[in-house]
């Protein structure tokens, strides 16, 4: 009795014909006429043929609603972790696959620059040591930078730090704005200057030669209309269209290689016959890379404020 329960719920869960049973009943309990007619009995005792095959399709109809259902949610779950990866890339992308400038020889050619907002310029000359470009107005945030080094570590982080949080929040408005490129450095003019804060960073040393300040390019979407500073240390300015010798250079940057590229500069352009080194300009370095970047890979620009030649 308890081998014929056993095969008849093995039967029931497998759906096994009941001829295969039964000439595998026979060979398991030898000639136990009882066990043939109880298994019989169970057997006649279940669902016609055409109800089971009724019971079973709407089984399997169920078991393929839920694979579908399983696999719609999967699909769904997948879809929205591409989604993530993709917004993820993208933003890494712009680091990680950046754009190039016009490259005038091979240490231009193996740089590279974020694909971040920047101020936008048109190219007016090229030579084969320097461009000039006439930028558009743009606006930045700016802050003094501690010591007399725009390029020391402790000096350069601070003065980056103190813009990353007004730029990420530290402004009446809570809002996060998006980076720009590059970040200028620049011998600091005088308070009635305007400067946009957009990339790259800019440092400019101040008029007494012992100061210098760094800006954020400011996204172009908000114009003059940008959160003012927490930080009293922050200031907002504009920069009025202009134009500007600009020599780039890969490496880190350091004082003594200012030094070295400004005067090179300025005296190349002593020989070009349209535009002069404005009276009174003051260098300014461009840094549009992030730290991790490789030395080579990185690119700077050091500019002079020029003026057209008077005929």
């Amino acid at each position: 009795m308890h081998v014929s329960r056993e095969w008849t719920t093995h039967a029931n869960n497998t759906r096994v014909s009941s001829a295969y049973l039964k000439r595998h009943l026979d060979h398991q309990i030898h000639g136990h006429e009882s066990l043939h007619i109880e298994f019989d009995v169970l057997l006649s005792s279940s669902s016609p043929p055409k109800s089971r095959k009724s019971s079973t399709t709407t089984t399997m109809s169920a078991d393929r609603a839920r694979l579908s259902l399983l696999l719609a949610l999967a699909s769904q779950a997948s879809s929205r972790s591409q989604q993530i990866l993709m917004d993820l890339a993208t933003e890494s992308g712009k680091y990680l696959l950046p754009r190039r400038f016009e490259s005038r020889n091979l240490e231009e050619a193996l740089m590279s620059v974020p694909d971040l907002e920047s101020p936008e310029f048109r190219v007016i000359s090229r030579t084969d040591r320097y461009e000039i470009r006439e930028v558009e107005p743009y606006f930045v945030a700016e802050t003094m930078m501690p010591g007399t080094s725009g390029f020391d570590f402790n000096g350069a982080s601070q003065g980056f730090n103190v813009l990353a949080e007004y730029l990420f929040g530290k402004n009446t408005k809570s809002e996060k704005m998006e980076m720009t490129t590059p970040v200028f450095t620049r011998k600091a003019q005088s308070d009635g200057e305007k400067m946009e804060m957009t990339a790259p960073v800019i440092t400019k040393r101040s008029r007494d030669r012992d100061k210098w300040r760094m800006s954020f390019v400011m996204p172009s979407k908000y114009g003059a209309d940008l959160p003012v500073p927490k930080d009293p240390s922050v200031k907002i300015k504009e920069v009025p269209r202009r134009f500007v010798a600009v020599s780039a250079f890969s490496g880190y940057v350091s004082d003594e290689e200012v030094k070295r590229r400004e005067s090179k500069l300025r005296d190349a352009l002593k020989s070009d016959k349209r535009f002069q080194v404005k009276e009174g300009a003051l260098v300014e370095v461009a840094q549009y890379n992030p730290p991790f970047t490789l030395p080579f890979t990185r690119r700077n620009e050091i500019a002079l404020e020029v003026e057209w030649k008077q005929e």
